[in-house]
């Protein structure tokens, strides 16, 4: 592991990109898109300072709302980790394999290479737009893959990885499980994008590769712990609006294969029963409805469902043309959700029902 990097002068070319850098982070802590949950924050911080041992005083993590799978650092110190990543981890050893690799990239400068090796401004501007979180998600993708790293770079980074993962005492197998994880969603797009929509397959190579090497990598380094009923205290706080995030998002494919594996795990979950019934009615292809209405009525019986749970039930049923059944949904709605903004018009939805 280096020492800790100086910070270059200002008049120099590098003091330069870390001046404009500064400015990026500066604008990203003022983004309505920053998460300000200090607990969740500052567990995420620590873990990033215990990954990063002497470097520690200068990565600054910053947690963003973003549904997508992404995280980054700046040559400056700058780590972004967005909530579509948190969201699909299952443990914190999970989290602390993304979190290292970034590190190795970081340790070894190769961000700082990539950014002197862009000759346009106008293209370093929307390199940092990409740390900034300041561009359009759709172009993300496009724009990362602009200052991709070489496959040399993504070895080191996934050996340093790895490396500090163990010394930190995470299993280090878990690194492999991550890209595994994500590769089955991908493979789930109906429109062949595939990795190239994914923001972070266009700095990194295919997935079926890195889960390999992470994989035999590993292999050297047993032993370590998960954390997993931490991590999962840490971001039940948030984890409600994350999963509305994923839902808004419109990957319906992605999102049932990310539910249907948390579920794997969680069979009981409600909140999780809730979210894929939404995804299925939204999709509402094939028997998509009846799958929609079996989670729901799994969650409902349980007894501790969202509001949600009867709204979703009460469209589907207005839907197929059931109009009672619609109408008890909607009242069980109202009556748990008295003072949700769609009130007013789940009212109207009773009283031409009642008609």
């Amino acid at each position: 592991m280096p020492q800790r990097f100086a910070r270059p002068e200002l008049a120099t070319d590098e003091g330069g990109l870390w001046a404009m850098m500064d400015r990026a982070e500066t604008r990203l802590r003022r983004s309505p898109f920053a998460i300000h949950d200090k607990t969740l924050h500052d567990y995420v911080q620590s873990m990033a300072c215990h990954l990063g041992t002497e470097h520690c005083p200068d990565i600054r993590v910053h947690l963003v709302r973003t549904p997508l799978f992404n995280a980054s650092m700046a040559p400056n110190g700058m780590m972004q980790v967005w909530s579509g990543l948190m969201l699909r981890m299952e443990n914190e050893a999970q989290l602390a394999a993304v979190l290292a690799h970034e590190i190795g990239h970081y340790v070894e400068r190769h961000t700082l290479a990539r950014l002197r090796d862009t000759k346009s401004a106008s293209a370093f501007g929307q390199f940092i737009g990409i740390f900034g979180a300041v561009g359009a998600l759709g172009q993300l993708a496009v724009l990362a893959g602009m200052f991709s790293y070489s496959r040399d770079q993504e070895r080191d980074a996934d050996r340093i990885g790895v490396s500090l993962m163990h010394q930190a005492g995470y299993d280090a197998a878990e690194a492999s499980k991550v890209w595994g994880n994500l590769f089955a969603e991908i493979k789930a797009r109906p429109d062949g994008a595939g990795e190239t929509s994914t923001p972070m397959f266009a700095t990194h190579p295919g997935a079926a590769e890195r889960m390999e090497t992470l994989a035999t990598l590993a292999t050297t380094l047993p032993g370590g712990v998960t954390n997993q009923e931490t991590w999962r205290a840490r971001v039940a706080p948030l984890r409600g609006q994350w999963l509305k995030d994923e839902i808004k998002r419109g990957q319906h494919e992605e999102s049932l294969v990310l539910l249907t594996r948390m579920l794997g795990n969680s069979p009981a979950d409600v909140d999780l029963l809730v979210a894929r019934g939404e995804v299925y009615r939204r999709r509402a292809k094939d028997q998509d409805l009846d799958l929609a209405l079996a989670d729901l009525k799994a969650a409902s019986a349980q007894g501790t469902e969202p509001p949600e749970t009867h709204r979703t039930m009460a469209l589907i049923y207005r839907q197929r043309g059931a109009p009672e059944q619609a109408r008890n949904s909607f009242q069980r709605y109202l009556e748990l959700a008295p003072g949700a903004p769609d009130a007013p018009m789940i009212r109207t939805y009773v009283e031409e029902l009642g008609k």
